[in-house]
């Protein structure tokens, strides 16, 4: 057997299997199949049309473009190239346009979930697609299952650190957070002088940073000063399709909106390009701290 190790737990797979990446936006996929690689198992990768930033980097393994809209075709084109794992990985900007669907058996099978996620928010919508792929036999792994070494640590990550006010301001974008996600809205806020000032919509972490960035410009937040973001994954969230995560550009738009760090929860949040990531935050005097984890459903 071989053995990807991941923090408490591992991932045991057998000579023959084989696993598919789900690629979107980002560095996450493809540091997935470099570690796959690593292990000797190079993975088949499902790259979504329009969202694959860095699709050069997927050029040595066996790949396929694949419409949202086509999801109907998924399950049999991971049959057909004998996948027996699969991971999703990357930032996907867009939901499937119904309209836009061609119809055939394979997608009759998909259409209760895609009509449920249209009105929901994005973890029901993870949960029904696991529910489905796990169905037809194929078992769906977390990306810290496969690349553990970006899984964040508790404490102290940078050499800057939080100070009192920072604190306070940590434990208020906590609380936001954790309440939106409860609502499966977004899984970060932004707190400034011990109060949430921005909260993550459907436009993400880059542009909740965005937004903080506009406030400070505009005056909306005279006599604030630092500030800092908070990350946690949404109390019940299906972990193994969607961990938070932060990166190198996060550190640097957290940077431009005026916070003075970045806190994550350790053990279900990800450091993209880790050294990259914690260095450009120690160039900067960020702070990223690993919070623990709280308990979730079932723990």
């Amino acid at each position: 057997m071989t053995k990807i190790e991941a923090a408490g737990k591992g991932l045991d797979l057998a000579p023959d299997a084989k696993v598919g990446i789900i690629a979107g936006g980002g560095s996450l996929p493809v540091e997935i199949a470099r570690a796959l690689a690593r292990q000797g198992k190079l993975p088949f990768v499902v790259m979504a049309a329009g969202e694959v930033d860095r699709i050069a980097d997927f050029e040595p393994y066996e790949q396929a473009t694949l419409r949202l809209e086509d999801v109907g075709s998924l399950l049999p084109i991971l049959k057909r190239h004998h996948v027996t794992h699969l991971v999703t990985a990357g930032h996907i900007t867009r939901r499937p346009r119904l309209s836009a669907m061609r119809l055939n058996l394979g997608l009759l099978a998909w259409l209760p979930s895609l009509f449920v996620g249209v009105t929901r928010g994005d973890d029901t919508v993870l949960k029904l697609f696991v529910r489905r792929i796990e169905r037809s036999g194929i078992k769906v792994v977390g990306a810290d299952e496969i690349v553990p070494e970006l899984v964040a640590a508790e404490g102290l990550l940078t050499k800057a650190a939080p100070r009192r006010s920072d604190w306070r301001d940590i434990k208020a974008a906590h609380a936001a957070a954790k309440a939106i996600g409860a609502l499966d809205i977004g899984q970060a806020a932004v707190a400034v002088g011990g109060r949430a000032i921005a909260l993550e919509g459907v436009e993400g972490t880059d542009g909740l940073l965005e937004r903080t960035r506009e406030l400070r410009g505009h005056g909306r937040l005279a006599g604030g000063s630092r500030g800092v973001l908070v990350k946690c994954a949404k109390p019940g969230q299906e972990l193994r399709a969607d961990l938070p995560s932060i990166g190198p550009l996060t550190v640097e738009a957290a940077h431009a909106a005026g916070l003075a760090g970045i806190a994550v929860e350790a053990g279900r949040s990800l450091v993209l390009e880790g050294p990259a990531t914690i260095g450009r935050a120690n160039a900067l005097g960020l702070f990223v701290i690993g919070l623990p984890a709280e308990p979730a459903h079932g723990e």
